[in-house]
């Protein structure tokens, strides 16, 4: 009886604004693995809600737009950053603002709307490897992985990154504003009762304050190539 060889994980969890985005994007490339950004998940299916007029307090509203929402990631053909599709619509630059980002962390907390979602993301898990970006893909989502990162890095140098990604946007912000909300969601996200935001016991911690990109990255490829 033959058995179908496991399928390589590495997860990559972290507060937001740790860089885990960027540095998972660089670590599949480099390896050549799938990509799974599972807050962008979350992010759709807020996006989805918004833009059906839903109560973002409903937790069977936001169920059922969970299990009814589409998403689909399209490589970008200049080379470019992840097209996230939802519903038919590139709503990739929505995603990436800080409505979307409240709106993902309030449905995170629903237990129906991450079972629905969970499902979608193991169906990622395909050859020859995956780099799962996200906040409980090495406690929840892929516990079995063989490997596991954890990024984190000040609230302060957190914001200051977010601010300049804001203000070279065109968007009107303040630095002290955007240190509140990241302070309020790592409260948030930490407290919660389901999947709360925490390293997983086996994975490697990675502090990215005052780290540049290329260092992060080899820090993170080292766990896999060790």
């Amino acid at each position: 009886m033959s058995h179908a060889p496991v399928v390589p994980v590495l997860t990559i969890d972290g507060p937001s604004g740790s860089g885990k985005g960027t540095i998972s994007a660089l670590v599949a490339e480099r390896l050549g693995w799938r990509l799974l950004d599972s807050g962008a998940l979350y992010r759709a299916v807020g996006y989805a809600a918004g833009a059906a007029g839903l109560d973002l307090s409903d937790v069977e509203a936001m169920t059922r737009c969970a299990q009814g929402t589409r998403i689909q990631f399209r490589a970008a053909g200049d080379g470019g950053a992840t097209r996230v599709v939802v519903n038919g619509h590139d709503a990739t630059d929505e995603l990436r603002t800080e409505t979307a980002g409240a709106a993902a962390s309030a449905i995170a907390s629903m237990p129906p709307v991450r079972e629905a979602l969970v499902a979608l993301q193991l169906g990622f898990r395909k050859a020859p490897g995956l780099v799962a970006d996200g906040r409980d893909m090495g406690t929840v989502i892929f516990p079995d992985a063989a490997y596991k990162v954890f990024l984190t890095a000040s609230a302060a140098e957190r914001a200051k990154r977010r601010y300049k990604q804001l203000k070279e946007k065109g968007l009107s912000v303040t630095l002290a504003g955007l240190q509140r909300e990241i302070e309020a969601r790592d409260s948030r996200d930490a407290s919660r009762a389901v999947a709360p935001l925490k390293p997983a016991e086996d994975a490697v911690l990675v502090d990215t304050t005052g780290m540049g990109i290329d260092e992060v990255v080899a820090k993170v490829l080292a766990v896999v190539r060790s």
